[in-house]
């Protein structure tokens, strides 16, 4: 644009200054004229980005590492005046995704759109838009920009994979009326009837105090005695190990998100590991009715307390989603903040890669407390970090604590249905 905008300077300076030395008025009519084309194109450049509206529409702002994302742009021109071209720069920091577009001739009151459909490859929260409206004269000598600021957010949750058994330390209260909270879920543990409510399934109806009431009256269940189970995930920065080639988000930011699969595999770091493993143990742990909590540091602290249901495990997901090894504290300091109030006969589920004992004899403490501990323990030395981990295995036999070790390249759901060691 610049060279050919240079050009008509050069002209209207030449032609004036012909007019000036020959008298001649055609010169003059000349720098008149390409005066007037500049001052017209500018216009109308600047009018190409406005009187424009343009929507996305996206089918959900939830997705799934391995599912694709769909998504639909529809621009419209509200102008007196067609648009010549218009091309359309998204800023989006999803990987892989590619939005831009140029849109041809749009003609007075008519719209067009187009679809992109994207494969989403890594967990995380990440900004569809801003994006920056372009385009120009029919003479080609201006750009106009436009920058469209809106924005929106989509999170990525982790890979869940199926489990169909795994060996838990699960622990039981004795007696049936342990807990005396009402549920919403249909339990073993019936604590009485109430009148029906619009909205009370069908199933519920105590029939016979029904028939002797004159009314609808429906059981409610308490809790039923099993003790809930807790997640506790490590992602501090001492246990994380990358293997060598492994790939990962960079942001416009300098900042680095989580790491890129190759392929359909898992990516190759433990931080993907424990995520995926408490991605799955959370699914499944939920599908077998379980109250499931979740602790860890993302680095920020998340906690969920025990809850039973799909809305608990899509908290679970959507933390896990944005979680990275970025924490100075260690397993130990985390299990010594977080566990006080555990209840007596509570199932601990700790998935960790580091090597340091001190956590092992925090466990071990916990165990005492009548606290049951399982240890799902990621084998550093698979992904390339040159460690020690006979100090863990041993110290986890010692202390009689239930132990899984999973390595880069196993079958998750095979390597979780082991017997634990």
């Amino acid at each position: 644009m610049l060279p050919r905008r240079n050009a008509i300077y050069l002209l209207i300076i030449l032609s004036l200054l012909a007019g000036l030395f020959s008298g001649r008025a055609i010169f003059f009519s000349v720098a008149y004229v390409l005066g007037g084309l500049l001052i017209a194109s500018f216009f109308w450049a600047w009018t190409a980005v406005r009187w424009i509206s343009i929507t996305r529409r996206t089918r959900s702002r939830r997705a799934q590492v391995g599912s694709t994302l769909e998504e639909e742009f529809i621009v419209r021109n509200r102008a007196f005046l067609p648009k010549l071209w218009l091309e359309i720069r998204d800023h989006s920091n999803l990987p892989g995704h590619q939005a831009s577009h140029v849109a041809p001739a749009i003609g007075i009151r008519r719209s067009y759109h187009w679809q992109v459909k994207t494969a989403c490859v890594a967990r995380g929260e990440f900004q569809l838009g801003p994006m920056t409206l372009i385009s120009g004269d029919p003479f080609g000598l201006f750009l106009s920009p436009r920058y469209i600021s809106a924005v929106t957010r989509l999170v990525v949750y982790p890979i869940v994979l199926p489990m169909r058994h795994i060996e838990l330390p699960l622990g039981i209260l004795s007696g049936g009326d342990a807990r005396r909270r009402r549920t919403p879920y249909v339990t073993t543990n019936a604590a009485g009837v109430r009148e029906y409510m619009p909205g009370d399934s069908l199933n519920r109806i105590h029939w016979r105090s029904s028939a002797r009431r004159g009314e609808f009256m429906v059981k409610e269940f308490e809790l039923d005695p099993l003790v809930d189970v807790w997640l506790f995930v490590d992602f501090s920065v001492s246990s994380l190990v990358d293997a060598p080639g492994t790939r990962r988000i960079e942001y416009q930011n300098g900042q680095r998100g989580a790491a890129i699969p190759n392929g359909r595999e898992i990516a190759t770091s433990t931080e993907e590991y424990a995520v995926v493993i408490a991605a799955s143990l959370a699914q499944f742990i939920i599908e077998s009715d379980r109250a499931l909590g979740f602790a860890a540091y993302l680095p920020y602290r998340e906690v969920l307390q025990p809850d039973r249901g799909m809305r608990q495990l899509n908290h679970i997901l959507e933390a896990l989603a944005v979680a990275r090894s970025l924490t100075s504290l260690s397993l130990a300091q985390m299990l010594i903040l977080e566990t006080p109030y555990l209840t007596r006969g509570t199932t601990l589920l700790i998935i960790t890669s580091s090597t340091d004992t001190g956590w092992i004899a925090q466990a071990r403490l916990l165990q005492r407390k009548g606290i049951r501990p399982m240890a799902i323990f990621i084998d550093p030395i698979s992904f390339g970090a040159s460690v020690d981990i006979q100090p863990v295995q041993t110290a986890l036999r010692a202390s009689n604590i239930s132990a899984l070790i999973v390595r880069m390249g196993d079958d998750i759901a095979i390597a979780l249905a082991q017997r634990p060691l």
